[in-house]
Formats: C-alpha cells, sequence, structure tokens
C-alpha cells in the first residue's frame, strides 16, 4: 500500500511490503518502511529538506508524540474520577498556541495537549497536569541552557552569539542574543556574592592549596591579582574556597581572606601547600598558626635553577628532582645535601634560595604515603586556571575587576566538577591531626 506525501516541493511515497523473512511459528515481522522519491533520475529541488532540516522534523515529530503520550497516560491514570453526573474529571482540552523550543536538534514548533483537570485537593485548591517533558514557559532545553555560559565564558563574545548558534539551532532559536547573556552575567555576578558569604561552619578541610593568579583588565591600568584557594574534604574531594581581589599577594590581602574564612567557620587546616609568596606565608602563621607549611616544588626549582648558569642547570635539576621523588625524607635530605656541596663554593644565592625553604619543602614525608604526590605542588590550582588564562588571552581581558573575578569564579565553579579525589580516599581522621609521623611510600593504614 502506498501514501503519497509532498514536502519542500518534492513529493513521495511511503511504501508498505512485507518482509519476506517468516519467524518460526509462522509469525510474520511488522512491515518495512521504504520512501520512493517520485521522478526517478530527477534533480534534487532546492527547497528541498536539507538533513538538518530532516532531523528537526524528526525531533518535532517524537517530542509531539511523547508529549500525547504522556498526556494520555495521565488521563488514563485518573479515567476512574468522575463527578456527580458520571462525567470524567480529567479530560483532553485541545492544544495550546504554537510555542518555539530550542534543543539540540534546533528550534522547533510544538504545540502542546492540554489538560482540563477539574479536580479539587482537600484545601479547594484546583489540580493541575504539569508536564515532566515540557514544563510551561520553557524555551530552551536545559542542555543548550547549559551551553550558553560555556561558550561565553570559553571565550566567544556576546555579539557572536546572534550570528554564530542561529546556524546550528535555526533562525528562529530565541534567547540567544547579547542582552540574553548580560543577563546571564548578572546572575553570575550574584552566584559569585554568594559564594563569597557562604557559611563554612562545620566543613573541615584538611589541605588547602593557595596561589596568587594576575590578570589584565582592559578599562584599568593595574593588572588584577586574583587569590584563590583550594580545599582537600576529609573524603578526599576537592572544593573551591576562595576566589578573591588581592593587591600584589601582599599579607595584609592574604591576611583579609584568611580572616574571613575563619570568620565564617572554617578551622586551620593541617597543611597549606603554596609558592614562595611571602605574603601568603606570613598570613598563614598569623591567622593558622598550627598549620603547617609546604612549598611548590616546582616554583622552588625554577628559582633555584634561575640562579644557576645554563650548563648546570641540567645536572641541578636531576638533583632536585631525586630530592622531591625521594623514597624516604632522610633520602631526600641527602641528596639536598649533595645539591649544596656541589654548588655552594661559587652558587651561594642558589643554594641559599633552595636551604632557607628546606623544612617546609619536606613536610610531605610526615604525612600519608597516598597524598605526596598532591602535596608537593600546587598543581590544582595551576590545572585549573588554564581554562580562565585562555578565556582572558582570547578576550583581551575583561572590562573591569568584578568582571574578572566572576569570570574566573564561574570558570573554576565548572572546573571543579571534573577534579578528581585525592589518591587514598581516607584522609587523616580529623581527631588525629597532630599524630602525623614520619612515612614511606608503603601506605600507611587510618587510625
Amino acid at each position: 500500500m502506498d501514501e503519497g506525501h509532498e514536502k519542500g516541493g518534492v513529493s513521495f511515497r511511503v511504501t508498505k511490503r512485507k518482509n519476506p523473512w517468516v519467524e518460526p511459528g509462522g509469525k510474520e515481522t511488522p512491515p518495512m518502511l521504504r520512501i520512493v522519491q517520485d521522478g526517478a533520475g530527477r534533480e534534487q529541488d532546492e527547497d528541498a529538506m536539507t538533513l538538518d532540516e530532516l532531523a528537526r522534523e524528526g525531533a518535532r515529530r517524537m517530542l509531539a508524540a511523547a508529549l500525547d503520550e504522556e498526556v494520555a497516560a495521565y488521563i488514563e491514570h485518573h479515567r476512574g474520577e468522575v463527578d456527580e453526573r458520571g462525567r470524567r474529571l480529567v479530560v483532553r482540552n485541545g492544544r495550546a498556541e504554537v510555542r518555539k523550543v530550542t534543543c539540540g536538534a534546533g528550534t522547533l514548533p510544538i504545540r502542546a495537549p492540554r489538560v482540563n483537570d477539574r479536580r479539587v485537593d482537600g484545601d479547594g485548591h484546583r489540580q493541575r497536569f504539569t508536564s515532566a517533558i515540557l514544563p510551561p514557559y520553557m524555551r530552551r532545553s536545559p542542555k543548550v541552557a547549559e551551553v550558553l555560559p560555556v561558550l561565553y565564558l570559553r571565550g566567544l563574545s556576546t555579539n557572536d552569539f546572534s550570528e554564530a548558534l542561529p546556524i546550528l539551532l535555526g533562525e528562529d532559536a530565541a534567547g540567544l542574543s547579547a542582552t540574553n547573556i548580560a543577563r546571564l552575567t548578572a546572575v553570575w555576578e550574584q552566584e559569585y556574592g554568594q559564594f563569597r558569604n557562604r557559611s563554612l561552619a562545620g566543613r573541615d578541610y584538611v589541605y588547602v592549596w593557595a596561589d596568587g593568579v594576575h590578570f589584565n583588565v582592559r578599562l584599568e591600568d593595574d593588572r588584577l591579582c586574583t587569590l584563590v584557594l583550594i580545599g582537600a574534604r576529609p573524603d578526599g574531594t576537592k572544593e573551591l574556597l576562595a576566589v578573591e581581589d588581592g593587591y600584589r599577594e601582599s599579607t595584609e590581602s592574604w591576611q583579609e581572606l584568611l580572616r574571613d574564612l575563619k570568620r565564617r567557620g572554617m578551622q586551620a587546616p593541617v597543611v597549606a601547600v603554596g609558592d614562595g609568596a611571602l605574603g601568603f606565608w606570613a598570613a598563614v602563621r598569623a591567622v593558622w598558626p598550627a598549620t603547617r607549611e609546604q612549598r611548590d616544588w616546582c616554583h622552588k626549582m625554577v628559582n633555584v635553577l634561575d640562579k644557576l648558569p645554563k650548563r648546570l642547570q641540567g645536572k641541578a635539576k636531576r638533583i632536585l628532582r631525586d630530592a622531591m621523588n625521594a623514597e624516604t625524607k632522610d633520602e631526600a635530605s641527602e641528596h639536598l645535601d649533595t645539591f649544596k656541596a656541589t654548588f655552594s663554593p661559587k652558587y651561594d644565592k642558589a643554594v641559599e634560595c633552595l636551604t632557607k625553604d628546606r623544612d617546609s619543602l619536606l613536610t610531605f614525608f610526615d604525612l600519608p604515603a597516598e597524598h605526596w604526590k598532591h602535596l608537593r605542588t600546587s598543581n590544582p590550582i595551576e590545572s585549573a586556571f588554564s581554562t580562565v588564562r585562555l578565556r582572558q588571552r582570547v578576550t583581551k581581558g575583561a572590562g573591569t575587576r568584578t568582571k574578572a573575578l566572576t569570570m574566573a569564579f564561574k570558570l573554576l565553579e565548572m572546573a571543579q566538577a571534573r577534579w578528581r579525589r585525592l589518591n587514598g580516599s581516607q584522609l587523616l581522621p580529623l581527631n588525629a591531626r597532630a599524630r602525623c609521623t614520619a612515612g614511606s611510600r608503603k601506605p600507611r593504614p587510618v587510625t
């Protein structure tokens, strides 16, 4: 049996033919459908549906069928509820006006079915049907709504949205204007304000990583120094703690940040990891005097090698790497002694740069061996900020300091969902903070 159809000036037939395969027992498989275009060999008309249009039409039909099925199931579920005259209280009520919904397949015109629900609850309130597939007033699918901030944060400017996205989502795509993106940035600023004032009471952090990252601000002369803290929870998960504006990583800026965290209920962590910025460590000693210091080995090696001639940097780097990756604290100390003996006669500045922070470079040896690779550097911040730096390069810097901080916060918040846990899912128990003893690579049991 053939059914004639026409779309975009091209007529075609949908032919139902039986599959010659007959299943055991004599039961035939369902008929197959095939599309045969009329006028074989005729060139495709310029008005014929494109692949994207076919995909959108298929998505529209599937969505319409799903909505009809949802309504039918709802009515069937309440078919036994009738009024005093025996008439059903839940019936169909035609269709709503055409609504354009933007989803991954494009922008689809949808007329959602309506339901007349005359049931009343015990409080006298009228019952209403609400579609779980297409909620009221929805104009964009959640996935499309999520991709808009991602594209913006990755470097797509507000003016580019109106040109780029309609190509993918259709000319009728709604909510993709520069004005809409501006509203999103306003919402992000509110979220950033809530993040800065949230309570930290009852949340403990065993380790914290700290760093200061500098950015250009287009409308200001001074560069923005962003102070960032990431903490590790007792279950090994990492969490963004703070993204604040600081002045050249000064002691006053770091103290203000740490005191604010303490005021909001944060307890002192066991270990703080960071580079050699004196402002941060002076602030830690003033606000968290019981917190132990772990210097960043990568930054330290760069600073030490910078004080040696290039012909000696390879040899010095091997010694420092051996110390960083040593099996025990005593072995690491031997490598540091070797460095001192090798370079002290002629390169006292390099030796002094290393030895002045010797104890804080070896702090991680007193902690569980599973965590050593996480504590030797501030890589959790450096790797997370790679996406922030990328957007800053693309956009030549944010317009204001507030916009720059907001962008950094949103990108770090998005990256937080992909941060992996620390090796060894169980960190040091909170009631055993002071009982860290020297360790080796053999994992020690949690007490």
